[in-house]
């Protein structure tokens, strides 16, 4: 695996082995100040590392200096077709920009988006999307494939390059999970900047949760990526809470409680789904390290959860509590989960 290189946006740093941040992006009218603040706050009170605001034009560009001066975290400008708004961007003091070499027009263009990029220390994003590769690249391989996305990419990596460019973040993305993966796994044979990872057009939130879990969690175990986000057709608070939990099952984001529960089978005697939805929503808030397990018998309880700080397992009518393993009590089934809430508050949970 090659060692990838740092880059900094804002006051994030990624690659060369920073933890992996989190983005999402908005979905107001970006010139609407009011809005996409009210949005970018939401975010960032969800756990958003960065975020991303289209630009449509002028206007929108313009309000990125009243944006950043009401948020926390790095803001990145989505420019597509117009170069010249990524450098009205620069000047309002956009933390990133994000171009796609598919239709930000010729070579002379992205000069002048790195020149000005360059002189500001501002990083880019070489966004390229399955579904907006070069005519050229199309043509030559006939579809969208792994092997075409990366030499898009190759070649605005050039380019940049060329001008003395460096700072730069790779994505490459397409709706299909496995030509995604395919191509960030040639990608980080090939390249050496960081990778921003994401299913792009995933879709609502059932299947899009499904196929960004699929598609960031596999590249995710492999040691690709070093920035995700998760593309959801949804309140974008979501796409955070996803990124969150896809990191965290994979042991890459610690903080927060872990619930784990089984999915119940015949030798359970008590409402299990029931006190597992009340556990999780009640846990979700809740920013101590600690791993929660909800079992539906004796059999998959403080055995199979042994590694979890605490838990329950179900009996008829009732259940045991145990810590690290070792039953510590009995709870009669309408107790279940206030006990378990009153215990998880007087533990340290670090």
């Amino acid at each position: 695996m090659k060692e990838v290189r740092k880059v900094k946006i804002g006051n994030v740093t990624i690659g060369g082995g920073e933890k992996i941040a989190i983005q999402s992006m908005t979905n107001k009218y970006t010139a609407d100040v009011n809005a996409t603040v009210g949005q970018i706050k939401a975010l960032e009170a969800a756990g958003c590392d960065i975020v991303r605001v289209g630009i449509p034009d002028e206007e929108s560009a313009k309000a990125i200096f009243d944006i950043k001066s009401n948020i926390n975290i790095p803001i990145v400008a989505d420019i597509h077709f117009d170069w010249r708004l990524a450098l009205i961007c620069m000047e309002r003091g956009a933390d990133k920009i994000r171009i796609n070499p598919g239709n930000i027009g010729g070579e002379d263009r992205a000069k002048a988006v790195a020149d000005e990029a360059r002189r500001r220390n501002i990083p880019i994003r070489i966004g390229v999307n399955g579904g907006s590769l070069e005519k050229e690249i199309l043509a030559k391989y006939g579809a969208p494939t792994a092997e075409a996305m990366v030499e898009s990419a190759e070649g605005h990596v050039k380019i940049l390059e060329k001008y003395g460019f460096f700072d730069t973040v790779i994505s490459m993305k397409s709706s299909n999970v496995k030509r995604t993966i395919d191509a960030y796994r040639l990608a980080r044979e090939r390249f050496d900047y960081p990778l921003h990872v994401g299913v792009t057009e995933a879709g609502t939130y059932k299947g899009g949760v499904v196929k960004s879990s699929i598609g960031i969690g596999a590249l995710l175990a492999d040691g690709i990526g070093e920035t995700i986000r998760v593309s959801l057709t949804d309140d974008p608070c979501l796409e955070v809470e996803t990124a969150k939990t896809i990191l965290k099952s994979l042991d890459l984001l610690k903080g927060g409680v872990e619930v784990v529960s089984c999915p119940t089978c015949g030798r359970c005697k008590i409402d299990l789904i029931s006190i597992a939805k009340e556990v999780t929503a009640r846990l979700e808030n809740c920013n101590k390290n600690l791993k929660v397990a909800v079992m539906g018998c004796v059999v998959n309880g403080p055995g199979e959860a042994k590694d979890a700080d605490i838990g329950i397992a179900g009996g008829d009518g009732c259940a045991v509590l145990f810590k690290k393993g070792e039953i510590v009590g009995k709870i009669p089934e309408d107790k279940i989960a206030q006990t378990l809430f009153d215990e998880i508050e007087k533990m340290e949970g670090n």
